[in-house]
């Protein structure tokens, strides 16, 4: 009995042995198929070297570090809604003018009708809602496919966008409650105890869940393990923090930019809450199940149907706060918000990081990692050539080998029967 306790208590190779062990279970997982984000990354981590000798006095200031962050920002929270829509196997085309229509009705109900910023923002909400309402309906009820209902939607909401702005017309946004989501700063000493809140809150609950497995007689990972990914994401977050912490105005200039976006707090308040959803809810291993095997999960007794219409509505409304960050950004709705390669860099973004195209794979945290490449290649191309077409290009055929990726390692995670 006392050796069984010996073994759950205390990692039974030691802490070397933990991190040792740990990087061969990640490797073969690897070679099984199981590639998760290591691409994007890997992907992400050459773009900046590549950018960074190419163009490093601009592209890897302190300034552009910010901007960044501001251009993928909505990119990023668009691709945080199609996950849910592509781990079934599905697709929205309407994703970016369903932000566009929300961002409309928000400049409508705030400037139009003067009404206060939180039901400016409830009803672009809602906005989202309705229309992932109505799409879930259409494929969930109908069983038109998802494509072609989203394609409607991607036309419709485009003329949705017409009648409530007006063709040509531009609404401004001057409510300082929604400009500073974007173009706002934290001070120093709240960005600081932002960065000990993450890195806390990060060590506390992976530290919780590996008490949780050992008390529960199951594997868990080593306390070096642990102490290593704490370390790597403190260096991360410290860096960063202190990075966006600097003046990034010109000497020159009287005004002082500095800190920590507020965007930032919105998109890791997303990634914490959406993240717990998937992985540790039961809603979020039905979508996991019904995407890797849709008879056998309906078979199971999940209500399939009604797990679809969420995920619509999970991805619309996702929409909609993107669209109220494009808002923010730009100060005003036009009838182009949303438009343009919106849709086309947030789909490239989740497939990117890691998401599979054809359901049952990817996680919250891909989208924010595919987001990063898609705004890097964006923000670092027009640094080292002037030709517009070159940045499509590029972009196209980072997602076509993401694609790639993803389906060769699909294959041999069914060879491998991982």
């Amino acid at each position: 009995m006392s050796a069984q306790i010996t073994e759950v208590d205390v990692p039974s190779a030691g802490d070397t042995a933990g991190i040792g062990q740990a990087v061969r279970d990640y490797l073969a997982r690897v070679r099984g198929g199981d590639i998760g984000s290591l691409p994007a990354v890997l992907g992400l981590v050459a773009l900046v070297i590549l950018f960074g000798v190419l163009e490093g006095g601009t592209f890897l200031s302190i300034f552009n570090f910010a901007n960044l962050i501001n251009q993928s920002a909505a990119i990023i929270v668009l691709a945080m809604g199609l996950v849910f829509v592509l781990l079934l196997g599905e697709i929205d085309l309407s994703a970016g003018f369903a932000a566009g229509t929300a961002a409309a009705v928000l400049a409508v109900v705030l400037t139009n009708m003067g009404m206060a910023w939180p039901i400016a923002l409830l009803a672009a909400l809602l906005t989202g809602v309705v229309i992932g309402l109505v799409i879930g309906l259409l494929v969930a009820r109908l069983g038109i496919p998802s494509f072609v209902v989203t394609l409607a939607m991607f036309l419709a909401l485009q003329g949705a966008m017409l009648l409530i702005i007006g063709e040509g017309g531009t609404i401004p946004i001057r409510d300082d409650a929604i400009l500073v989501v974007m173009n706002g700063n934290m001070p120093v000493i709240l960005g600081w105890v932002l960065a000990v809140v993450i890195v806390g809150g990060f060590a506390i609950i992976n530290l919780l869940a590996i008490n949780r497995r050992r008390k529960a007689g199951l594997a868990a990972e080593s306390m070096s393990v642990w102490a290593a990914k704490v370390i790597a994401l403190g260096v991360l977050v410290v860096v960063a923090t202190y990075l966006l912490n600097q003046e990034r105005q010109l000497a020159t200039a009287n005004v002082v930019i500095q800190g920590v976006p507020w965007v930032v707090v919105v998109i890791l308040g997303l990634l914490v809450v959406l993240t717990f959803i998937l992985q540790r809810t039961g809603f979020g291993r039905h979508i996991y199940a019904v995407g890797g095997n849709r008879e056998a999960a309906r078979r199971a007794g999940i209500n399939v149907k009604g797990l679809m219409i969420t995920c619509f509505i999970f991805c619309s409304t996702l929409a909609a706060v993107a669209g109220v960050l494009l808002a923010s950004r730009d100060n005003s709705v036009s009838p182009t918000t949303g438009g343009a390669q919106t849709l086309l860099f947030a789909v490239g973004a989740a497939v990117i990081g890691g998401t599979s195209l054809f359901g049952g794979r990817g996680k919250v945290r891909d989208a924010v990692i595919g987001g990063l490449v898609i705004a890097v290649i964006a923000n670092g191309l027009p640094l080292i050539t002037q030709q517009s077409g070159i940045q499509f290009v590029v972009t196209g055929l980072v997602l076509l080998v993401a694609a790639s990726v993803d389906a060769i390692s699909r294959r041999r995670a069914s060879v491998t029967g991982r």
